[in-house]
């Protein structure tokens, strides 16, 4: 499966984006999906994940409560919804993929597909 993250921009703090991870090649149904960032400087670190059922979600503890991960099967599209954004969420946003696992997608789930990443900055 090809994935193509879109969406990323420039917008101030507090502001919103949404993020949208397009796949390609194969249904998406079948995939735990996730996102992840990198910062200037920085590893690669867990945004959030969702099942390929979009039962069950997760999220890191920086964007608990103010981003939001979904799925459009249909679309074959995952979204990513960031609302009261911070400077420090700044970062290249990547989606990833993998075949559903009993595993779930906590922030340690390893995945076999990425996007080519979207830049998000968010200015003071």
């Amino acid at each position: 499966v090809q994935l193509q993250a879109s969406g990323g921009g420039l917008v101030q703090a507090g502001g919103s984006l949404r993020l949208s991870c397009a796949a390609s090649g194969r249904t998406i149904s079948s995939y735990d999906t996730g996102w992840h960032r990198q910062a200037p400087g920085k590893g690669r670190e867990f945004v959030a994940g969702i099942t390929w059922s979009g039962r069950s979600t997760e999220y890191s503890d920086s964007v608990k409560g103010r981003f939001t991960i979904s799925r459009d099967n249909a679309k074959n599209t995952v979204y990513l919804e960031m609302n009261s954004l911070r400077p420090e969420d700044t970062a290249v946003y990547y989606c990833s993929a993998d075949h559903q696992s009993a595993y779930g997608v906590r922030w340690d789930r390893q995945y076999d597909h990425w996007g080519q990443g979207t830049q998000v900055t968010v200015s003071s």
